[in-house]
């Protein structure tokens, strides 16, 4: 059991946790022929976009109602309107994700009343979808699943039982790659299921190109399958943040699911086998079979260099859920783990303390060790890192300063 630790430190002077907007946008980001819209400053916006840009290393459409200082006071309904109308016309998207930011949420503006009206204005716009996701609540993990859950009430539809498909809903967490993502839809495919996935990073941000400029997101989950989802058999959910939207797709549609901590190691990805297998009436193939036969001897050989040391992990807590668990399976020892905010199932960490903090909570758990190892968190904790000589495994978000951040699989 983890003593989880929350410090409430009115100042960050290393920050570690990443806007719930953020989040949102990166969630629509899923979503084909998308284009979400922040309520808010220009430079809230712009902030978020250098963020995703840097990570991704490509385009990334994101759009502002660039409120001023008239429109703070008075109230920015015209200009979200105006927005929307723009952004129909030149871009014309499928989906527009309206996201609240700080400014809007805290002059107390009634968004979702404001999108009723603009809606019954004008007939022939796009799907919105409103996310109330102020940067002063949560983080990255709340603004992606309030954002899911959104998707979640405003496209699915219930589906009579006997319309139900071969198909299983994936709601992957914030905290995996669009590789991550790819390679679960594969196991899925490989039981002879269809993987529906809610948002699929892995067909918008994998980094293909087209083949002229398109003003939306590039690929994702198109509009039929969110609808369609209420016909699956099954929703898997993986991180524990990603229990409310499963827990709301199960109210609206009555599809069962599943909620994974993490499907990192050998004991999270044996219970997916038996779930996709008992699902699918198959056993597991044998091509998972032996894959895992191969995992466990390399874990066996990495004993040798991971049992013992002494290894520390920031990040969101599902991240953190991950890899703490998958360096306690090789062995090593967790003497610091950081994470953005309290959420259910830290105590259960493999570490003496979970603290709810900032990379200078990492340096002070790390000088307390006396020393680490290894230190697992994203491209920020370079600083840190490279003052105590201590070797950096960049993972997380944002990874900034090498390439391929997005390939990273770690299912």
């Amino acid at each position: 059991m983890a003593l989880v630790i929350n410090h409430n430190k009115p100042l960050s002077t290393s920050p570690l946790k990443t806007s719930a907007p953020l989040g949102a946008a990166l969630a629509f980001l899923g979503m084909e022929g998308s284009l979400p819209l922040f309520h808010g400053s220009q430079g809230c916006t712009a902030f978020a976009l250098v963020m995703m840009v840097r990570h991704f290393r490509e385009a990334i459409p994101l759009q502002t109602t660039a409120m001023n200082e008239i429109s703070t006071i008075l109230g920015g309904s015209e200009q979200v309107e105006q927005a929307i109308l723009n952004m129909t016309k030149r871009a014309k998207p499928k989906v527009i994700g309206v996201i609240s930011t700080a400014l809007t949420e805290t002059r107390g503006e009634d968004l979702a009343g404001d999108l009723k009206g603009i809606r019954a204005r004008h007939k022939d716009l796009p799907q919105l979808v409103h996310v109330s996701a102020p940067d002063f609540e949560g983080s990255l993990e709340t603004g992606w699943a309030k954002a899911v859950t959104a998707m979640v009430d405003a496209l699915v539809t219930p589906a009579p039982a006997q319309a139900t498909l071969r198909r299983v809903n994936i709601l992957p967490g914030v905290h995996l790659t669009p590789g991550d993502v790819e390679m679960l839809k594969e196991m899925v495919e490989d039981f002879g299921l269809e993987p529906v996935v809610l948002p699929d990073l892995s067909a918008s941000l994998d980094g293909h190109v087209p083949d002229a400029y398109v003003p939306t997101t590039l690929g994702g989950t198109t509009l039929e399958l969110a609808r369609g989802m209420g016909r699956a058999m099954l929703t898997i959910a993986v991180g524990e943040h990603m229990r409310a939207p499963a827990e709301r797709l199960n109210d609206k549609a009555g599809v069962p699911f599943e909620v994974f901590d993490r499907l990192t190691g050998l004991e999270a990805v044996d219970r997916l086998m038996v779930v996709l297998s008992t699902v699918a009436g198959v056993v597991v193939p044998a091509k998972y079979r032996r894959q895992r036969s191969q995992l466990v001897d390399a874990m066996l050989d990495g004993h040798f260099f991971f049992g013992g040391r002494a290894v520390a992990v920031a990040g969101e807590p599902s991240f953190l859920a991950t890899y703490s668990r998958l360096m306690a399976e090789m062995g090593a020892k967790v003497v610091a783990a950081v994470t953005t905010l309290h959420t259910p199932g830290l105590s259960e960490l493999p570490a003496e303390r979970v603290i709810i903090g900032d990379f200078e909570d990492v340096e002070d758990q790390i000088l307390e060790a006396g020393g680490a190892d290894l230190v697992i968190a994203n491209s920020n904790a370079r600083l840190l890192a490279g003052r105590h000589g201590i070797p950096l495994f960049r993972a997380g978000f944002p990874v900034f300063d090498r390439l391929g951040a997005a390939h990273l699989a770690s299912v």
